[in-house]
């Protein structure tokens, strides 16, 4: 009995594939072996479906000490982070990044979507001027063979709308090449001879911002 009701269910499971393939799929001659249809449309996901909302600008944060999250976690740090930056990283798609798609002379958010905003959880050192501990919006004026980086109290914005009176400090960097352009914006803290540098990449042109403490 028991053998004949497996024998049952076997039989109903083949014939409900049977009908789920249809006339498209499978087909199975008269000596039980199976021919496949190989004009049978094929139903391929596009990426809207599998992955709906995405945003082509995803946001991202970088600590300092680097991977600090992480070693807090595992409990290899007990202190408090130096700085946190939280940005989203555009892609150049083909595009020329610098001179074009950013105009040189104008205000330019690092990153996309909200403004980008650069976290002290202590007092530091930036170019020699003294900045106090605090969360502050990081945005940028590009030229060609230097940026002049600013950090603003106008918190939790949207673009490019930044009220410059709530300015508080400003910095002249050099930029650089980079040893291979970088597909997408990148913002990542690493270590220095003094202290740490900010690093800022995309495309060719590196930026780098000193923080000493």
């Amino acid at each position: 009995m028991y053998q004949t009701r497996n024998l049952i269910k076997l039989c109903c499971l083949l014939w409900t594939i049977a009908l789920a393939v249809g006339c498209d799929g499978p087909t199975t001659s008269g000596n039980n072996s199976v021919t496949i249809n190989p004009n049978a449309p094929v139903n391929q996901p596009n990426e809207k479906d599998l992955q709906p909302g995405l945003d082509k600008s995803p946001m991202d944060m970088s600590y300092y000490p680097v991977d600090y999250s992480k070693l807090k976690m595992t409990g290899s740090i007990t202190e408090p982070p130096v700085a946190r930056v939280i940005y989203s990283r555009p892609q150049k798609n083909n595009r020329t990044i610098f001179g074009d798609l950013i105009k040189y002379g104008q205000v330019w958010r690092l990153g996309a979507n909200e403004a980008t905003e650069i976290e002290f959880f202590r007092d530091v050192d930036i170019t020699g001027k003294k900045v106090a501990k605090g969360r502050y919006v990081i945005y940028c004026i590009p030229q060609e063979n230097s940026w002049t980086l600013v950090l603003n109290t106008d918190l939790y914005t949207w673009g490019l709308k930044i009220d410059s009176t709530k300015d508080v400090y400003k910095f002249s960097i050099p930029v650089s090449k980079t040893r291979f352009p970088y597909e997408l914006f990148t913002m990542e803290f690493e270590k220095a001879n003094k202290g740490m540098q900010l690093d800022m990449e995309w495309d060719s042109v590196k930026a780098s911002l000193p923080i000493t403490w």
